[in-house]
């Protein structure tokens, strides 16, 4: 078995408290988490790369799939991630790169993954990020991050993952999107106020406009888009609205928790200002689900006004907090 990180073993892994079954989102998105796991395996704290969260906006069908920038985790903890070049087998990549202490970060086909299982486990076909911090090619075996936690897959699941099951003759096999890891020679611990830099930072670049009060314009018209669509639509938008911004504003919360037990400075109405627009998202889910099949969507407008008067709160709270000051 060739590792990246040494001592890590998916049967004795315990996941970070932000996925952990007390939350409202134990898990936010594939790419968040993954590296929400992995800065903690390497002793990290991942509260302090979220100040990003601010920035999350609406974009007109979605809300932003947020992402922790690059340029944050090398500003933070010298960990440097760039794209990847695959340009033969994957496996053979991987085993370079481990063998260099580097970690790949692969986009693949969840239907291979099992601890998707009950999900898309050998039922469906999805794009989502793993990290691989051990390999056994001999024995068909991989340790990998994903999501909420740290797994392994073997077997026809190992061949599924680099594309050598269901080729079909003649057919161009895509490459996936890979990222690699570079990791410091020497850990970085971030200081807490170099992560409030970071914030003031993001807070300068947030949306102009409340987002939750553009999404309340379009809301209508997706309302009636999904009184026409499949059922099993419903749950893709939810992933794509009111999953997003109730898990980033989540880890909003946590982020700001980090900072006040850091800074000594009382946050305390911004972060139950964040908490809120996470939980309300959460309840809003099953609104949304019941008006849809109900056919009455009438009154869901009405519930994002006290998400938007939260949003305003916590942004001129952090905005003081921080020492930004915004344009009119």
């Amino acid at each position: 078995m060739k590792y990246v990180l040494q001592g890590l073993e998916p049967a004795t892994h315990i996941p970070h408290s932000m996925h952990g079954s007390n939350r409202n989102w134990p898990e936010t998105n594939c790419y968040v988490d993954l590296w929400i796991e992995l800065l903690s395996a390497l002793g990290l704290p991942p509260e302090a790369m979220l100040g990003f969260t601010v920035r999350q906006d609406f974009e007109g069908d979605q809300f932003t799939f947020f992402k922790v920038p690059l340029e944050d985790l090398e500003r933070l903890f010298d960990i440097r991630v760039t794209e990847f070049s695959i340009f033969d087998d994957v496996e053979r990549h991987v085993l370079a790169q481990i063998n260099r202490g580097r970690m790949l970060l692969i986009e693949i086909n969840s239907y291979w993954l099992p601890d998707t299982r009950g999900i898309s486990y050998r039922t469906s076909h999805g794009k989502t990020t793993i990290g691989i911090n051990a390999i056994d090619p001999a024995n068909k075996l991989l340790h990998y991050f994903h999501n909420g936690s740290f797994f392994d897959l073997q077997g026809s699941d190992y061949d599924g993952i680099f594309g050598r099951t269901n080729v079909v003759a003649g057919a161009v096999q895509l490459f996936p999107y890979v990222e690699f890891v570079k990791f410091p020679q020497i850990k970085r611990n971030p200081s807490p106020f170099d992560c409030k830099d970071f914030l003031k930072y993001h807070l300068a670049h947030r949306p102009h406009l409340n987002p939750f009060l553009e999404w309340q314009k379009a809301l209508p018209a997706h309302i009636e888009d999904l009184m026409l669509r499949p059922e099993g639509y419903f749950h893709t938008y939810a992933f794509n609205t009111l999953r997003q911004f109730g898990a980033n504003f989540e880890l909003l919360a946590t982020h700001l928790s980090w900072l006040q037990n850091s800074h000594g400075t009382s946050l305390d109405s911004e972060i139950a200002a964040a908490q809120s627009i996470s939980e309300t998202a959460k309840s809003m889910q099953f609104q949304l689900a019941r008006a849809i099949s109900r056919r009455k969507p009438d009154s869901l407008t009405g519930l994002i006004a006290p998400i938007a008067e939260h949003y305003e709160r916590l942004m001129e709270g952090l905005d003081a907090f921080a020492g930004v000051k915004r344009a009119a």
